[in-house]
């Protein structure tokens, strides 16, 4: 084997968040942690992402804890990946450098090698400052380039834009616009470019292309991350290995495939036939799924699939003759770039290991799984659901007014979000828009940053009252309080600036958890105190108990001698 490849393991954050809600408990991730040590995976992303919400939200524990506890265990076994999205960090709101480099600084501190950035709208200012941070930091800046696709329109719809003067756009979100983006980032400081496909909408042709030319265009090293939700996500990592690509993002198997990422085993098994080395040590990578296995089943309340794969070792178990056949297959039609049947035959290998069948529905809209997901729980929830086509058909056009953000987090629930109030408004016979979010409100107006087509002054007018777009001003931040809790003894919310980060980040959140953990510390050392006080006296009677007679009353002549009488004053009359 020649040529090397490094894996880059998502299972205990991107693997757990896209499967199972971020649910791993600290004793669930200690379990593996000893396994994942001798893997030797390039890096593992263990950190960010909703990882500091929803340890503190659902399950009482410290983020920073998290991640120090993960350090401890993996030590420098593996670069240790967090993802942020730059500006706005964790949330929908953009932050001063203060809270950026603090944020950035504590993560490094704390474990982080590998900070992954992104922006939600492919803002390279919005990334700028973390890089600067990260690497003053001794971290390693990955800065994202996000996949998307160009809002679809019907031919009736291009035909009335034509006639009213406003023709749609054709092509946005080029090939050029990603490998353009990449070098943007590259010129800013980037030290490694990752193809961030949040979505699963790359298909397999055009990601070997964009990795072929970003590694002729870009000198750092290039990473493919996708996700298997609408079936693209096998073919395209193949055809991003094949291509060049210098690191991979896979999950175990346990935890890959649906919404996550694909599965490290069937990677692995192309890159055999590849002559493509991982370096992955292969012996641990079963028993790391047979307790990946367990923990899936522990976490059986937050897996929506309820599907599990084969059990499949890498250094013991073989493939059926025909399964073989197709991995082979699926190489050849992948150089050839026959992407049809290059689909058809990956999703074949991946129905041998009993992956979740494409999400059809995510396919055909062309939207994320989880603002599809989003949008179809608030209209059931309004009992509307029966609306969801119309919703589907306008998306493409609240997206296009609102300058065209790609479609991933946070600004894919931001557009569901409005399309639902749009078609609301539309079925109440109200003008559409009337009903607006915040988020939306804000997007259109410029907070979140410089959107990749410009918004029409007149619907921006429409939405925030102003027709000239009105940047984020870090002069507006208004820092969060931190008061003294008076019933706890007057000790600080925030007792350090890891904590005053978390109230910065999640501010109800953090304060509920951080109210809680300093209820239970105060409610413990009272328990304590009260502890040492009826130890000391139980110690005191069993020396009492245990003196003869004549001690006891030596000891009680003692006590009354020593005794002070006092006897009030009486008050002196005025």
């Amino acid at each position: 084997m020649n040529r090397q490849i490094k894996i880059r393991d998502l299972t205990l954050r991107d693997g757990q968040q896209s499967l199972f809600a971020t649910r791993m408990t600290q004793e669930q991730i200690d379990r593996v942690l000893p396994l994942f040590r001798d893997a030797n995976f390039y890096a593992m992303e263990v950190w960010g992402g909703a990882v500091p919400d929803s340890v503190m939200r659902y399950l009482n524990e410290d983020p920073w804890e998290r991640l120090e506890k993960i350090k401890e265990g993996l030590g420098d076994a593996s670069k240790l990946t967090a993802l942020s999205r730059g500006r706005n960090l964790f949330g929908y709101n953009p932050y001063p450098d203060s809270v950026i480099e603090g944020f950035n600084r504590n993560a490094v501190e704390s474990g982080i090698d590998i900070m992954r950035i992104f922006d939600a709208l492919n803002d390279a200012t919005n990334i700028k400052s973390t890089i600067k941070y990260v690497k003053e930091n001794g971290g390693i800046a990955d800065c994202t380039v996000c996949y998307t696709v160009d809002p679809r329109f019907s031919k009736k719809e291009r035909f009335l834009g034509f006639l009213k003067g406003k023709p749609l756009p054709r092509k946005i979100f080029t090939i050029e616009y990603f490998v353009n983006k990449a070098k943007e980032l590259e010129s800013m400081g980037a030290d490694m470019i990752t193809i961030k496909d949040m979505a699963g909408l790359i298909p397999p042709v055009k990601s070997g292309i964009i990795i072929k030319l970003m590694k002729e265009e870009i000198n750092i090293p290039v990473d493919f991350h996708t996700h298997s939700t609408p079936g693209y996500g096998l073919a395209s990592v193949l055809t991003a290995i094949i291509n060049g690509a210098d690191i991979i993002d896979t999950s175990i198997m346990n935890f890959a495939g649906g919404p996550a990422a694909p599965a490290f085993e069937i990677i692995q098994l192309f890159c055999n036939k590849l002559g493509v080395d991982t370096g992955v040590n292969l012996d641990v990578i079963a028993p790391i799924n047979a307790e990946l296995k367990k923990i899936r089943e522990e976490l059986a309340d937050f897996d929506s699939y309820q599907i599990f794969p084969i059990d499949f070792d890498l250094t013991k178990d073989s493939l059926p003759k025909e399964i073989d056949e197709l991995f082979d297959r699926a190489i050849e039609l992948a150089k050839e770039k026959k992407e049809r049947e290059l689909l058809e035959t990956t999703q074949a290998i991946e129905r041998y290991f009993n992956f979740p069948p494409p999400n059809e529905n995510v396919r055909l809209a062309e939207v994320p799984g989880g603002m599809y997901t989003n949008m179809l729980a608030q209209l059931k929830q309004l009992k509307l659901e029966d609306l969801l086509p119309r919703v589907l058909e306008i998306i493409p056009s609240v997206r296009l007014a609102a300058g065209c953000p790609p479609l991933v987090t946070p600004t894919s629930q931001i557009v569901g979000v409005q399309a639902v109030n749009c078609v609301q408004d539309e079925n109440a016979g109200k003008p559409m828009y009337t009903s607006k979010s915040n988020q939306f409100v804000n997007l259109v107006k410029g907070l979140y940053g410089k959107t990749p087509t410009p918004i029409d002054p007149d619907f921006r007018e429409k939405i925030t009252g102003s027709r000239e777009e009105i940047p984020y001003d870090p002069a507006n931040y208004k820092k969060q309080e931190n008061p003294e809790l008076d019933e706890f003894g007057g000790v600080r919310l925030a007792s350090n600036e890891k904590e005053e980060l978390l109230l910065e980040l999640f501010p109800s959140v953090a304060n509920n958890f951080l109210s809680s953990r300093i209820e239970k510390r105060y409610l413990a050392e009272i328990k304590a105190i009260e502890d040492e006080k009826r130890r000391k006296l139980m110690e005191a009677k069993a020396a009492y108990d245990n003196m003869s007679e004549e001690e006891k009353k030596v000891r009680l002549e003692e006590g009354l001698k020593n005794y002070q009488w006092t006897t009030p004053r009486k008050k002196k009359k005025d």
